[in-house]
């Protein structure tokens, strides 16, 4: 939303009062802006002690991801849309609303927060090593050009899993799967600096 992260001028912004209408993502009736996701994640989510990382910021954040990574396993889910329904064994379904999360990675290069889509995408790699060399296309959005990576822009789906997994929702686990996701298109107003990102642009629907 390029809002400042300098008190005074976030201050500006507010006496400015230009709005803009954003989407709000829903899983379970659980509203989220930036990104919800199932599986190493939501695992880092309920694992990462909040002493640690307070003490130890990112790097506390990083070990803990290692711990996690050392020990993944991929899991069986059913993803449905319209009707369709697609089988995969993935070690992360990630849903983006938003088009940044996660310190900066980018959940799909042309994603906006007004574009009246979810951008999802599904880690399926048989060798999760192989993350390393796909962080540079995390943090342009462009990963979805790797034949591992199962990307999809829906407004509406659900997601199934053999047994009930964690939902991470803007940090925090809010509910489980099975798993009703939808987009509220421009649901709410925020202020936002006049000059901020682009407004709505619409992209049709793709699978890969």
């Amino acid at each position: 939303l390029a809002i400042p992260m300098d008190f005074a001028a976030a201050a500006d912004v507010i006496v400015e009062g230009h709005r803009r209408q954003i989407d709000v993502g829903t899983v379970n009736g659980h509203a989220f802006f930036n990104v919800a996701s199932i599986g190493l994640s939501s695992e880092l989510a309920q694992k990462l002690d909040p002493e640690i990382k307070k003490k130890f910021g990112r790097l506390g954040y990083a070990v803990a991801a290692l711990r996690i990574l050392a020990g993944a396993k991929r899991f069986r889910a059913k993803i449905t849309e319209k009707g369709c329904s697609t089988h995969v064994g993935t070690y992360q379904i990630a849903i983006g609303n938003g088009r940044l999360y996660g310190g900066g990675n980018v959940v799909e290069e042309k994603a906006t927060i007004d574009d009246g889509n979810l951008d999802l995408y599904s880690l399926e790699m048989r060798n999760l090593w192989k993350l390393a060399l796909m962080l540079r296309a995390f943090r342009s959005g462009t990963h979805g050009a790797w034949e591992e990576v199962r990307t999809a822009k829906c407004v509406e789906f659900d997601i199934e899993t053999r047994r009930p997994m964690p939902i991470n929702t803007d940090g925090e686990i809010v509910t489980a799967t099975p798993a009703h996701f939808q987009v509220l298109p421009r649901a709410i107003s925020v202020l936002t600096p006049s000059d901020g990102p682009s407004p709505m642009r619409h992209f049709p629907l793709y699978h890969s």
